[in-house]
């Protein structure tokens, strides 16, 4: 199940690439592979982490816990992404949860890899610094959407970000399956309102369902419904 990080085309995606070949298998002589179940937490709100993990296979989402008591999912981090880097690196509790939404295979890499790195090679910090300001501007995104856009609007464009990023079945439907309360977790609102939501988006054609599968039916009025028409 195991491979080396010098040879995983995952590594492309993220800050790793900027290791030197050295480094490399540094990281992968102390990694641990491991493979979680849908539903499963890979680390939980509050935890304090002692390594970053990325993920070679699946689905996660990272979600905050709310003062009411309900998750909001702030992003959804697949193949290739890099979890948990704020965290290790400001020495700090982690402040989002990460729980597998699809079977999944990351690689738990040790934080002392990532510190040496970090303090020996200029290019790894660049690039850590890069993605972290990425993740910065998403939830800069995440807080002007919830205070700008409705619930409806932003129910839309999750269905529309799901098919750019995970594709649809031969069927039509996304193929990332995220259970109801998922998407009201997404997009800020309670269970029932999403599932009224979904209801009245196919009874008007935007979506068809099939069970818990959601697929688009009409993306132009979907992209109507976000723009205000």
């Amino acid at each position: 199940m195991s491979s080396r990080c010098e040879n995983c085309i995952i590594r492309q995606f993220n800050s790793l690439r900027a290791m030197s070949k050295e480094e490399l298998k540094k990281v992968s002589d102390s990694k641990i592979s491991k493979k979680l179940k849908k539903g499963e937490a890979i680390f939980k709100e509050g935890e304090k982490l002692d390594g970053v993990f990325c993920v070679r296979d699946g689905v996660s989402k990272l979600s905050k816990l709310s003062e009411n008591g309900k998750n909001q999912i702030v992003r959804l981090a697949s193949k290739g992404e890099v979890m948990g880097q704020r965290a290790v690196i400001a020495e700090e509790s982690t402040n989002l949860s990460a729980i597998a939404v699809s079977d999944m295979e990351v690689c738990f890499i040790p934080k002392e890899i990532i510190s040496n790195t970090l303090d020996t090679n200029p290019n790894f910090a660049v690039e850590v610094l890069r993605h972290m300001a990425h993740d910065l501007r998403e939830a800069d995104d995440v807080i002007v959407n919830m205070s700008q856009k409705t619930v409806k609007q932003r129910m839309a464009e999750a269905f529309l970000y799901l098919r750019k990023n995970y594709g649809e079945d031969e069927d039509g439907f996304l193929t990332l399956s995220l259970s109801r309360e998922d998407y009201s977790n997404v997009v800020g609102t309670a269970t029932e309102s999403c599932i009224r939501i979904i209801s009245e988006f196919k009874k008007k054609g935007f979506i068809k369902t099939s069970g818990k599968k959601i697929g688009i039916a009409d993306e132009r009025k979907l992209l109507d419904l976000i723009d205000g028409f």
